[in-house]
Parts: C-alpha cells; structure tokens; sequence
C-alpha cells in the first residue's frame, strides 16, 4: 500500500490496526481524486489557509478532508507559505497554498468540465 501512496491513501499500523486502516484506505480511494480537487479548489479560493481553516469552509468531515493535504503537498501540488496560525486547539498550524502545479491541475479539471 505504501509504494502506492499518494496516488492511493496511504495506512498505518500493524496487524488489525493496519488491516482496518487498509480497508478505509481503499474504501475511500474512489473519492480521493474529488476530494482533492475540493482542497485545491478551496485553498485557491481562500488564497492560503490551514488545513483546519480550509475544512471548515466545505461541507466535508474533517476525516476525509486532512490526509488529502498530505497527500497533494507530497504530490507537489500545495506547499506552506512559511507562516504558522494557531487553530482552534492552541497549536500552531501552518498555512499552506496551491503551487503553480496545483493551479495548473485544476485549471485542466475546470477546462474539462
């Protein structure tokens, strides 16, 4: 599964735990390519934004949203701006937006549609 990621969700663990985390991984997969043009979209719109800030603007769970960011920054697609805010929690977050790739990805996506 690893070998495979980010081109597929990626799971964790060991044993049950990764059997479990595998099964979501690939129940989810149909999704991902959606999910994240509703990242890329969303940041794009927003200009820059943290993953929290990014998912309360969608009406998606936070779940299905946050390993998506993962998945487009190691695809090249997102990267952080080099600021931080703190998020609901205290912690800080860091603030993340489309690089040109992204844009260009979902420029192709919105011309194809």
């Amino acid at each position: 599964m690893a070998d495979r990621y980010p081109n597929h969700p990626g799971a964790k663990g060991k044993g049950v735990t990764r059997e479990t985390s595998e099964a979501a991984a690939d129940a989810i997969a149909p999704s991902v390519c959606y999910l994240q043009g509703v990242v890329l979209r969303r940041l794009e719109e927003l200009g820059a934004a943290t993953v929290l800030e990014t998912v309360a603007t969608t009406v998606f769970p936070r779940e299905s949203l946050q390993p998506r960011f993962s998945e487009l920054r190691r695809m090249g697609m997102v990267e952080p701006t080099g600021q931080r805010r703190r998020n609901p929690s205290g912690k800080p977050a860091a603030v993340l937006r489309p690089t040109e790739k992204g844009r260009a990805w979902l420029k192709g996506r919105t011309d194809a549609h």
